[in-house]
């Protein structure tokens, strides 16, 4: 396995990779025995990665918290006449995504669910078939895509058909999950202007009121509250702003692209960063089966685009819980939009092509809202461009529309992040509930960190008429 250059692992580094290859093949109690020796030795004041390990393991076990008994009966509450044969079938197939941890076979508690998303067997056997809940721009050519492109070429400007939204995003923590007249503090996303894309962002106020928003310059940025707990009560956090968003479309002549000159700006965006980015074999190897002998870069980014969308999306576990998001889409044979997008960057920065994160919440002019990752590439002579591989190849009667999400946008998405598993202004005390990510929010007190079984969230968006200077 490649790994980024850089200073020669010293022992606690060694330790704590010990400890990461223990937990990652289900060799719980040997990882729990390598981190009570380090406790013993440090006198219990052991580094944070390694005690993040043992957080690690107990939210593995939230996350596959079904035997073979429950997942059958999960399964078997949508097919009634299920067959064992084909259950089985479904089992070895590795459709019910699982891990053996010392030696109990436990399945994900999404499995059941996913497994309609991976077989079409599956889902023809469902005695009462219902539509997934997918974004109404996703997978199939609709008239805002058009809308955008022909906005973009008439205006000449890659922005376009902007839409103006109120949003109110809450924070929620359970009654008495802290004690009565300890301090909660809360951290709710908050979006930063970035020109073309979203603008004119306005706070309009919180709950409890003036909360600290992050500098501009937060790669991840919030608005921070504290509350202090009521017995018996929830705690409450929230920020309503509004904002202009503008959908994106770059009209690329793959003639013209040539290969970027890795400028110091640019390097970042090339490199691997452990340990979601790395140029490991088994993407090397599944590269050069896509790529082959293709050299223009946009030609290049579309292959692998297109192999990357081939991988079904299905939910996914915690992202804290998995030790390299993007080759875990490879493994697993299934992705959703983060692993998706993960692995598409390391890919395209493997290929030279450099490419970066982007996520935060999508919604429609109907009811449908959701989180969402996707990411930017940078073609040469165009710049940076979006790309989102988890939407992917439109089907649709327009072959113009049918890669509009590989340097286009639709104007229903608000971007928190423009890079993953960054600081927090001001920082987290304890650890993330989310380490990559920051779309629902986080919570914490002195105790220690709340994680997502202790409070819960929402998003509410009102698309609002656009302001004169704004109309086209």
């Amino acid at each position: 396995m490649a790994h980024a250059a850089g200073p020669p692992p010293t022992q606690e580094d060694e330790l704590l990779q010990r400890i990461i290859e223990h937990v990652d093949g289900g060799h719980f109690r040997a990882a729990d025995g390598l981190i009570a020796q380090a406790e013993a030795t440090a006198d219990g004041a052991i580094p944070g990665g390694i005690a993040f390990q043992r957080e690690r393991m107990r939210r593995i076990l939230l996350d596959f918290s079904l035997d073979e008994a429950a997942l059958r009966s999960a399964v078997q509450r949508q097919i009634p006449d299920l067959r064992e044969s084909e259950f089985q079938h479904w089992r070895r197939a590795g459709l019910f995504e699982s891990m053996e941890i010392d030696g109990q076979v436990r399945y994900f508690a999404r499995a059941p669910h996913n497994l309609f998303r991976l077989s079409e067997q599956a889902r023809e056997r469902r005695a009462e078939p219902r539509p997934f809940n997918d974004s109404p721009l996703e997978a199939v050519q609709h008239p805002h895509h058009a809308e955008v492109r022909a906005g973009a070429l008439a205006s000449g400007s890659r922005a376009a058909t902007p839409r103006r939204v109120r949003i109110t995003q809450s924070l929620t923590v359970e009654p008495d999950a802290v004690p009565a007249g300890e301090t909660i503090r809360a951290w709710i996303p908050y979006p930063r202007d970035i020109p073309g894309q979203q603008e004119d962002i306005r706070l309009l106020g919180g709950d409890p009121a003036d909360p600290r928003l992050a500098p501009e310059s937060a790669a991840q940025r919030t608005a921070y509250f504290e509350r202090t707990a009521r017995a018996g009560e929830p705690a409450r956090f929230s920020v309503s702003y509004e904002l202009t968003i503008f959908g994106q479309h770059v009209p690329v002549d793959p003639d013209r692209v040539v290969p970027v000159v890795p400028t110091q700006d640019l390097a970042p965006y090339l490199s691997e960063r452990a340990p979601h980015v790395l140029f490991t074999d088994a993407l090397r190897l599944f590269s050069a089966q896509v790529v082959g002998d293709e050299t223009n870069p946009y030609r290049i980014a579309r292959r692998l685009f297109d192999a990357v969308d081939r991988i079904p999306w299905a939910g996914a576990r915690e992202y804290s819980t998995i030790s390299n998001l993007g080759e875990y889409a490879l493994r697993a044979g299934h992705a959703d939009c983060g692993q998706q997008t993960l692995l598409l960057i390391a890919l395209l920065r493997l290929n030279g092509i450099p490419a970066r994160w982007q996520s935060g919440w999508i919604f429609s002019d109907g009811s449908y809202n959701n989180m969402h990752d996707w990411g930017w590439l940078y073609l040469a002579p165009y710049g940076w461009m979006p790309m989102d591989v988890t939407f992917g190849r439109l089907r649709g009667a327009d072959p113009a529309l049918e890669h509009f999400y590989l340097g286009g946008m639709d104007a229903y998405r608000v971007a928190f992040n423009d890079d993953y598993g960054r600081e927090f202004v001001p920082a987290k005390t304890h650890f993330r509930s989310e380490t990559v990510d920051l779309q629902r929010g986080e919570a914490e007190w002195d105790g220690g960190n709340l994680y997502f079984d202790q409070w819960d969230y929402d998003f509410e968006w009102e698309l609002l008429p656009l302001p004169h200077d704004q109309r086209s």
